[in-house]
C-alpha cells in the first residue's frame, strides 16, 4: 500500500509532504500536448530564420529590422521556454524551489521585453511616418542598438522587482513539495498591470492612431493628386510607399500581439492576489507560443525579403562567399 502511494507522489521520499502526480493524460490531452510541440518546434525554426536573415544579410541592417531582430529574438526564447511549461504543469516541479523562481523571472522578462519592442516598433513607425524627413536624424542604428539593449536590461531588472519577495524565500507559497507557484501581491499586481500593460499599451494605440490618420491623408493626397510622387522633388515630408507597407504589417503584428496579451493580465484586473500557477503559466505560454509563431507568418505574407532569405538559408546559398552582400531588397 505505502509503494502503491509512493508511486503516485512527486517524491515518493516525502509522504507527508510531496505533491501528488496528476492523472495520466486523455487522448485529448495528448494531442494538445504534441500540437503544442509542433507549435513550438515551428516557432523556434521561423524566429531562427529571421534572426539568421537579418543578422547574416548586411541590406537588412536597418534600425526597422532590428527591432524585428529583436521581436524575434523574444519569440524564439518563448519556444524554448514550452518544455519547462510541460514540465511544470505535469504536477511535478523537480528542478527545485529556487529554479522555479528563476523560470518565473526568465518567463516575465522575456514578457516584458516583447512589450518593450513593441513599444519601439510603434516609435519607429510613427517617425518614419509622420515625420520622414528627421527619420534618419532621430532613428539611427546605434540608437536603436543601444534603446534594445536597454529594453532587455530594464525588462530583467523589472522582473527581478517584481519578484523580488518571491525570490528572498523560494517555494514560500508551494503548498508541497514539487509544486511551482508565484503570488503577486495586490499591490504589486497593481503596479505590474499599469506599468507593463496599461501604460505600454497606451502608447502603442496612440501611437497607431497617430500613423493610421496620417497613413490616411497622405494616400487621399495621392489619389487626388494634391501631392504628386513624380513630380515632388526629393526630401518632401510624404512617407514612403514601402514605410506605408511596413507600419500596416507592424500595425498586423501589434494587433495579434495584444489580443495575445490581454488573457495574461486580466487576472490581475479584479484588484485581488495573483496565484501564477500551472495552469495559469499553460494558458499564457499557449497564447505566446501561437503568438511568436505567427509573427514570422506575417513577415512572411507581407515581406518579400524574408521569402528570399528563407530560399537562400534552405538552399544552403547563405554558405557560399560574401553571400552576406547578397541582394535581398
Amino acid at each position: 500500500m505505502e509503494t502503491l502511494e509512493g508511486a503516485e507522489l512527486c517524491f515518493p521520499h516525502l509522504l507527508n509532504t510531496s505533491c501528488r502526480k496528476l492523472k495520466p493524460p486523455s487522448s485529448g490531452a495528448t494531442i494538445l500536448h504534441i500540437l503544442q510541440s509542433f507549435i513550438c518546434l515551428l516557432t523556434v525554426a521561423l524566429n531562427l530564420l529571421v534572426i539568421i536573415s537579418i543578422s547574416h544579410y548586411r541590406q537588412l541592417h536597418s534600425p526597422t529590422n532590428l527591432l524585428l531582430l529583436s521581436l524575434a529574438a523574444s519569440d524564439l526564447l518563448v519556444g524554448l521556454l514550452v518544455p519547462f511549461q510541460i514540465l511544470l504543469t505535469g504536477a511535478c516541479w523537480l528542478l527545485g524551489d529556487f529554479m522555479c523562481i528563476v523560470y518565473y523571472i526568465v518567463d516575465f522578462t522575456i514578457i516584458c521585453a516583447s512589450i518593450g519592442n513593441m513599444v519601439l516598433i510603434s516609435v519607429d513607425r510613427y517617425v518614419a511616418i509622420c515625420d520622414p524627413l528627421c527619420y534618419n536624424s532621430i532613428i539611427s542604428l546605434r540608437r536603436v542598438q543601444i534603446c534594445v539593449c536597454l529594453c532587455w536590461i530594464c525588462s530583467a531588472f523589472y522582473s527581478y522587482i517584481i519578484l523580488n519577495d518571491t525570490l528572498r524565500q523560494p517555494g514560500r507559497h508551494n503548498s508541497c513539495s514539487g509544486e511551482c507557484v508565484v503570488v503577486l501581491s495586490y499591490v504589486m499586481g497593481t503596479v505590474d498591470i499599469v506599468v507593463a500593460f496599461i501604460g505600454p499599451i497606451t502608447v502603442i494605440i496612440v501611437l497607431y492612431m497617430r500613423v493610421f490618420v496620417v497613413a490616411v491623408s497622405q494616400a487621399r493626397a495621392m489619389r487626388s493628386h494634391i501631392v504628386s510622387v513624380t513630380l515632388q522633388p526629393s526630401g518632401t515630408g510624404t512617407a514612403k510607399k514601402s514605410e506605408l507597407k511596413a507600419a500596416r504589417t507592424l500595425g498586423v503584428v501589434v494587433a495579434v500581439f495584444l489580443t495575445c496579451l490581454f488573457p495574461y493580465y486580466y487576472p490581475s484586473l479584479p484588484g485581488q492576489e495573483t496565484m501564477i500557477n500551472a495552469s495559469f503559466v499553460s494558458f499564457e505560454i499557449w497564447l505566446f507560443n501561437i503568438n511568436s509563431c505567427l509573427n514570422p507568418v506575417i513577415y512572411a505574407f507581407f515581406y518579400p525579403w524574408f521569402r528570399t532569405t528563407i530560399k537562400l538559408i534552405v538552399t544552403l546559398q547563405i554558405l557560399q562567399p560574401d553571400s552576406c552582400e547578397a541582394h535581398i531588397l
